[in-house]
């Protein structure tokens, strides 16, 4: 059975989920220190919740979200235009042989929660979970 090039069986292997946990921590250390030369980008505090890699290694998409929920589509704009040194200040900071190209979107896991507590709050839902 041939390995799909994109997928490496039923879920993220070891290796990029320790990866993806680094540059998590990384991010949001870099992030927090503000080590990035842009005024915009340092006077925004942004979670980092998760950090997905490609089976290579060579993309890393970063979901975030600016504190408080407010300004979500411009904090996804002052990432994407400091990627470049979010990406070299990452290779540093790692020692990884290649730094993967970062990729920014909003964490949603925050929302659908709060979908997910008003559903449960529902007095039809309540009732069925109930009995």
């Amino acid at each position: 059975m041939a390995k799909n090039k994109f997928h490496d069986g039923p879920g993220p292997s070891q290796r990029q989920l320790r990866v993806g946990e680094l540059i998590r921590r990384s991010l949001s250390e870099v992030l927090a220190r503000g080590d990035v030369h842009d005024p915009d980008l340092n006077r925004m505090s942004i979670t980092v919740g998760e950090v997905r890699t490609s089976p290579d290694l060579k993309i890393a998409t970063a979901y975030v979200l600016p504190l408080g929920g407010k300004g979500k589509d411009e904090v996804l704009k002052v990432l994407a235009r400091n990627k470049g040194e979010l990406r070299r200040l990452m290779g540093k900071k790692l020692g990884l042989k290649y730094a993967p190209d970062l990729r920014f979107q909003l964490d949603q896991t925050f929302d659908q929660m709060d979908d997910t507590r008003r559903m449960l709050n529902q007095d039809a839902v309540r009732r069925d979970t109930e009995e």
